[in-house]
């Protein structure tokens, strides 16, 4: 009989209280600090937005300014825009993260006796109505739907793998199949788009990757070979790291432990990452050119794309890590396409374009900062911080926050577009939404009533969509935690959700074989 622990003592109980409470007390704002003037300025145009206004030291959080600034430009609750908020003088430009006494006050950049002038930028600058129907139902698979994804460009293409060996495409404006790829001589588990939209890759339990031309639906030359077990992840390199516009790299993360990078012209490995000891569950190609796997040897692993060599692993979870996720991952998805549907004339533009719109969700304090939040079977995540490459400091690179409130295995994670929220999903029914910077705890999400499988942001980062065991799509408010939409219609598990680029419509497919696109 196993050994059950005594409950603790009345000693011990006073003791943690105590310590919370002195944890909770440092953390805390002094709140004899009384006001301190602030200016709002557009960082667009550097114009102010109204005059100055005093606000209590201890109330002048991040959310706070935020709903000040919507007050002071008349935007309705439903309509508040989330802010960026950056100090900047004496060249030098400090984002405000938390709050402005730990931004500015505390290290004695101002003090309470300056008017400190705040320059905003908008986090969202269009709106996506939450989809509310199912405008499309479309059959053709044979088998269970594993794998959904749009094209970076637009929201009339949507890739599907599944466990009838094909994978296929589907022109969602007229809700009929496009292309059925067929090749693989197992479940298709894995499905994704390039950057630029001219290949699909797909990855299978018969060991191999496969890539195929979206127009044609034909395949482009022979398989890919070298796993001698299944693929469990694709990413494709980012947009902006390629040496050509033609020269395309792929990493593909299979059971057998490995990672191997694809040179996609000459359809050869360029490079194998044979370090982790169990299944490579998940990779992702960051945008400083660093490559990120997680594990179920319970580790996650850095490496660098042009040598193979590995930088540095990271080791916090007591159980297999499921999912990872970048808080970059959107933007390199999209490269230069965004929201204006505007697309550059030459390759050169087209680099510059993907490079700074990374750079732009990447920079926080002048430093590229690429977070990263890993999902485990140990019922926790964490969110980490890595530093650039080259320097020294990542041999040790410790955690950021361990995110703690999961009752069972946590099996995906996703950063929002905005990098300013994370959200997971877990097999306790339920979701949770963290901020992305903090670690803290936000909201959890409530009205499944099975295992919630994965879940997708819109991309103004407003809404978020879950897919779960209970036949179910749920859309939610991230600003409140609210239930916005209910979306039944599947006849079984929904196992894959995806929403476009470009915020028009929602895909997802499950056990019932059927393609379901879903429009507000």
């Amino acid at each position: 009989m196993a050994t059950v622990l005594p409950p603790p003592s009345k000693r011990q109980k006073t003791a943690i209280a105590e310590k919370a409470h002195d944890q909770q007390s440092i953390d805390a704002i002094p709140s004899d600090l009384g006001s301190v003037r602030v200016h709002f300025y557009d960082q667009s145009t550097g114009r102010p937005s109204g005059a100055p206004v005093a606000i209590p030291v201890a109330d002048a959080t991040v959310k706070n300014l935020e709903l000040l600034l919507n007050t002071l430009q008349g935007n309705d609750a439903s309509e508040r825009v989330p802010y960026r908020f950056t100090f900047g003088a004496d060249g030098q430009a400090v984002d405000i993260v938390d709050d402005i006494y730990r931004a500015l006050l505390k290290p004695g950049l101002r003090t309470t006796e300056d008017t400190i002038s705040l320059h905003y930028t908008p986090q969202a600058i269009f709106r996506v109505r939450a989809v509310s129907r199912c405008s499309a139902s479309i059959p053709g698979h044979g088998e269970a739907i594993l794998a959904t994804s749009f094209a970076s460009s637009s929201s009339s293409r949507l890739v599907t793998g599944s466990g009838d060996n094909n994978a296929r495409i589907f022109d969602t404006d007229t809700g009929t199949p496009f292309h059925t790829l067929k090749g693989h001589t197992s479940w298709v588990l894995v499905a994704s788009w390039s950057p630029d939209d001219t290949t699909i890759a797909t990855g299978s339990m018969d060991n191999t990757v496969r890539l195929w031309d979206p127009q044609s639906g034909q395949p482009l030359g022979q398989p890919l070979r070298g796993h001698t077990k299944w693929i469990t992840s694709l990413a494709w390199e980012p947009y902006h790291l390629r040496q050509s516009s033609t020269f395309q790299r792929l990493a593909s993360s299979s059971k057998d432990s490995t990672v191997r990078i694809w040179d996609s012209v000459s359809q050869r490995i360029d490079l194998v990452l044979s370090g982790h000891k169990s299944s490579v569950s998940c990779v992702r190609w960051g945008g400083t050119g660093t490559i990120y796997t997680a594990s179920h040897d319970k580790t996650i692993k850095l490496w660098d794309s042009t040598k193979g060599t590995l930088i540095s692993t990271l080791t916090a979870h007591a159980h297999w890590v499921n999912h990872l996720a970048l808080s970059t991952d959107f933007v390199l998805r999209s490269a230069y396409h965004d929201h204006t549907g505007a697309i550059p004339s030459t390759d050169n533009e087209k680099m510059a374009k993907a490079k700074q719109r990374f750079e732009t969700a990447a920079t926080i304090n002048n430093t590229l900062t690429e977070r990263l939040v890993t999902a485990s079977d140990d019922c926790t995540i964490y969110l980490w911080s890595p530093p650039p490459a080259p320097s020294s400091n990542t041999a040790t690179i410790k955690p950021v926050a361990r995110l703690l409130g999961h009752q069972k295995q946590v099996n995906h994670v996703t950063f929002s577009p905005s990098g300013t929220l994370i959200a997971s999903s877990s097999f306790d029914n339920h979701i949770k939404l963290w901020n992305a910077t903090t670690g803290a705890f936000l909201h959890t999400l409530r009205g499944h009533v099975a295992a919630v499988y994965m879940s997708c942001f819109s991309p103004d980062s407003r809404l978020l969509v879950s897919g779960s065991k209970d036949t179910t799509l749920k859309v939610w408010d991230t600003a409140t935690g609210k239930l916005k939409e209910d979306l039944p219609g599947h006849r079984d598990e929904v196992f894959a959700v995806d929403w476009s680029p470009d915020g028009r419509g929602v895909g997802s497919g499950g056990k019932d074989k059927q393609v379901r696109v879903w429009r507000h």
